[in-house]
């Protein structure tokens, strides 16, 4: 094959989408409840060993981007969209009104707002910092985003403090730490009780996010379930107000079962929000896009959130590859990862609604008949043939994922 000239490569990346086929269309995507963040389409590819390679995007251009390809909602860090210098200025004011008219002109709505409380250099030492200096800055920041949030219509806050931690040992003493972290909460706590007031609007819904490693070597709350103790420790002045914001990945970055994770949400009814991605086990943050992974543990995640009625967004946060241009990201990436989402949530309707997954299922609850409710013997004996329903479940699950139930077949 020749060499493709520069100014035929985008139209071969549009020829070779289009041949892909089984898109959705923007009206399509627009019926569920997917944000797209302002970081992972303005990611430039840089990371720890990792030079930039792409070009800056501002947030006009992906909320622009995002309505075209059908993608509702928008969600952002403070410091995404506003220099860490001009927060609380007029200049923030100015920038908020910007965000505001463009997601006017284009009809997206902006569904969560989060505070970066890890990248600068005042939070070297976290945001719950030995120096009251900092710790007062960081509630100071969480309540301006609150702010931020009532103003351009958001539903939810989001907190990742993935820098509440340490790298020496000894360096804190936790329970201390988790007691200033609470401090900052309960500010953007009583900030919104008294800001949804003023803008005559629902307080919003706090919600934790939680991630085992990265950027410090040991986190104070790296799971799901610490974010659930800690929400229950008694330290939070309103536990009622703060929930959850899994994340697929942070989860699996352990070694846990995503879908373990959410059900343990759901059950405490903390499952408010949740950030879709992909990756592996045991590694890092890779961040990779929905279902490029693990599509069908993608898919019987989506059967748990379908079967308990779980409508909060779904926040597609991931970095589009380092290969990808920046055409790609819009042309490519996101609507891919919207589609991809899309199917397997379909598809979980149908395992949902599948027969022979309802009467497996059924067979399986209603167990086989005995006698004596004591005898291990004739109660094991009673089960043990119904219990192969487990693997047969699995197949078929994976006959949805892969076509076979509508007999699709490859003849050799």
């Amino acid at each position: 094959m020749k060499p493709i000239p520069k100014n035929e490569q985008r139209a071969l990346v549009d020829r070779l989408m289009r041949a892909c086929g089984a898109s959705y269309t923007p009206e399509q995507r627009r019926k569920y409840f997917i944000s797209g963040p302002q970081w992972a389409a303005a990611y430039e590819g840089q990371a720890l060993f990792h030079a930039p390679t792409r070009k800056p995007v501002g947030f006009e251009d992906v909320i622009r981007n995002y309505a075209e390809i059908g993608i509702g909602y928008w969600s952002t860090h403070d410091t995404d969209v506003i220099p860490p210098d001009a927060l609380f200025t007029p200049e923030q004011d100015v920038v908020v009104e910007r965000i505001s008219r463009v997601l006017r002109e284009t009809g997206v709505k902006c569904s969560m707002v989060t505070t970066e409380t890890f990248f600068h250099a005042v939070f070297a030492a976290g945001p719950a910092a030995e120096s009251p200096a900092v710790r007062e800055y960081a509630a100071a920041r969480l309540c301006n985003t609150v702010k931020i949030g009532h103003q351009l219509g958001a539903q939810f806050a989001v907190y990742w403090p993935g820098s509440l931690g340490y790298q020496i040992q000894g360096a804190v003493e936790e329970t201390q730490t988790l007691r200033w972290y609470a401090e900052a909460l309960n500010a953007a706590c009583q900030a919104d009780l008294e800001l949804s007031k003023q803008y005559n609007r629902a307080v919003l819904k706090h919600c934790l996010e939680a991630k085992p490693f990265e950027p410090q070597a040991e986190i104070l709350l790296p799971t799901s379930d610490a974010m659930l103790a800690f929400i229950h420790s008694g330290l939070l002045q309103h536990p009622e107000m703060v929930g959850l914001n899994p994340e697929y990945l942070h989860e699996l970055m352990w070694g846990a079962a995503p879908r373990a994770a959410l059900a343990r949400a759901l059950l405490a009814g903390k499952l408010w929000h949740f950030d879709i991605n992909d990756g592996y086990r045991l590694k890092h943050d890779v961040d990779i896009a929905v279902g490029l992974v693990n599509p069908l543990d993608w898919l019987n995640v989506l059967v748990l959130l379908r079967s308990h009625g779980y409508h909060g967004p779904f926040n597609l946060d991931y970095k589009p590859p380092r290969t990808t241009s920046n055409y790609g990201v819009f042309a490519v990436s996101f609507p891919t990862a919207v589609d991809r989402f899309i199917t397997l949530w379909e598809m979980a309707g149908e395992v949902l609604e599948d027969s022979v997954l309802k009467e497996a299922t059924e067979a399986l609850k209603a167990g086989g008949p005995v006698s004596d409710p004591k005898n291990v013997r004739e109660i094991t004996e009673a089960n043990q043939e119904l219990l192969t329903l487990h693997e047969l479940i699995g197949h078929r699950i994976f006959q949805i994922l892969v076509g076979m139930h509508k007999d699709r077949r490859y003849f050799v």
